[in-house]
């Protein structure tokens, strides 16, 4: 969602800046909107596609180790549990009764040793599907206002939304970061703000002379 606002409000008010009218900066953010929500999707998906085809080849190898060497990986495993001051009779103990099931041995070599849980390795769909979803609802709130008018009241209305929406995203970051609310608020207000007066400089740059 940080994503779509940042991308579309910088885009809306660099292109309003160049004074091409409103059906022009309304296009604009259409396509950003449009481009961008697919180019993240795709994104999210290819990246969580890899991620899963990586993991479930580590976990193949594993499934082969084990089936083919299962005293080496009952040792493995006990130096896992000795490391984590578990004692080493107890350590080899447990180990055991780990291996004794192919599965069980599977997935505690999944969890100690390589840190993944294999029934849940994530999807590469609902990744992709909610990238899209955030970063749209994100680019829609700046562009609201060019859906009903246009000119400098637009641009106004854009900077309002898209200054209120900076702050609600960086204050609901704060409450998985733990952060204090006003500092994650006022960081993500900054860097939108940033990010949207130098587009914003730019396209008063060029202006409309400079699209042909």
């Amino acid at each position: 969602m940080s994503d779509g606002l940042v991308t579309n409000i910088s885009l809306i008010l660099g292109v309003a800046a160049a004074s091409p009218g409103a059906g022009f900066v309304r296009l604009a953010g259409v396509a950003g909107l449009v481009a961008g929500a697919f180019s993240m999707a795709s994104g999210e998906y290819v990246s969580m596609r890899a991620q899963t085809e990586l993991l479930e080849r580590e976990l193949a190898a594993e499934r082969r180790e084990i089936s083919r060497h299962p005293g080496p990986e009952r040792r493995e495993l006990t130096k896992i549990y000795e490391d984590r001051g578990v004692a080493p009779h107890a350590a080899e103990q447990l180990a055991e009764e780990m291996m004794r099931t192919p599965e069980l041995a599977l997935e505690t070599h999944a969890r100690e040793e390589l840190g993944i849980n294999p029934y849940s390795l994530g999807s590469p769909i609902q990744a992709a599907i909610s990238s899209f979803v955030a970063f749209a609802i994100g680019a829609l709130l700046p562009l609201i206002p060019w859906l009903f008018t246009g000119g400098g009241h637009a641009v106004l209305a854009s900077i309002v939304i898209g200054a209120v929406s900076a702050l609600a995203v960086g204050a609901g970051l704060s409450v998985f970061t733990q952060r204090t609310w006003w500092w994650s608020a006022g960081r993500q207000l900054l860097l939108s703000g940033v990010a949207a007066g130098i587009t914003f400089s730019i396209g008063k740059a060029v202006g409309i002379s400079g699209i042909h």
